[in-house]
């Protein structure tokens, strides 16, 4: 399957229609209830902070050219080992944007784009952005120096033998899934994306406002 795996400039022209396909498989004090009124303003100023915010969403999605799934589908939950040590599932990242980006160490595009996804990370993390990075190196000696190199902090794990990434229907590199607070896939972006773009951040951003 690795072998068959294409780079980014051999998908660019079919890259909706797979991507179509690989969706379908926080005062001291008492408070005062609210009078009716400010009830209702409070409601009506949320309503324009999400329409706003759904807007900024969709032009974001527009600007970094993602693929929207045809419909919701919930993502496909999953426990890795990451490089650290530490265990992440997905499930418990409820709450929290998750971006999903598969990767490999002799993948050129996927090289390209990592430092601006570091810079994407470390702005948005203390917020509650999520960010994986699943390298499907066969040789996992690669990857550590790799990482050391480029001083990448975000969670790594290691999937040699392709289990999550057919579980996701990667059949490109570099292929990033966006999910949002409740575990949907958002967007899915095929080929690298300049991840610190205004459009990238407007992007995080708007998914930490749903």
């Amino acid at each position: 399957m690795r072998d068959k795996l294409m780079l980014t400039g051999m998908v660019v022209a079919g890259a909706a229609l797979v991507g179509i396909s690989l969706f379908a498989v926080l005062s001291e004090g008492p408070r005062e209830p609210a009078s009716a009124s400010t009830a209702e303003g409070d409601a009506a100023h949320s309503d324009l902070v999400r329409t706003a915010s759904v807007s900024g969403l969709d032009e974001a999605v527009r600007d970094l050219d993602l693929i929207r799934p045809p419909r919701p589908k919930q993502a496909s939950d999953f426990t890795v080992s990451l490089l650290g040590g530490e265990t992440l599932k997905l499930k418990a990242q409820r709450g929290k944007p998750v971006l999903i980006n598969f990767w490999a160490t002799w993948c050129a595009p996927c090289r390209e784009e990592m430092p601006a996804m570091e810079r994407l990370y470390l702005k948005h993390r203390e917020r509650g952005f999520v960010l994986l990075a699943v390298s499907v190196d066969s040789d996992a000696s690669l990857v550590k120096p790799f990482l050391e190199k480029l001083k990448l902090t975000f969670p790594v794990t290691l999937d040699a033998k392709m289990d999550l990434a057919n579980s996701y229907g990667v059949r490109a590199l570099p292929a990033s899934f966006l999910i949002d607070r409740n575990g949907y896939l958002t967007a899915l972006a095929l080929g690298p994306r300049a991840w610190d773009h205004r459009a990238a951040h407007a992007l995080v951003e708007g998914m930490l406002a749903q």
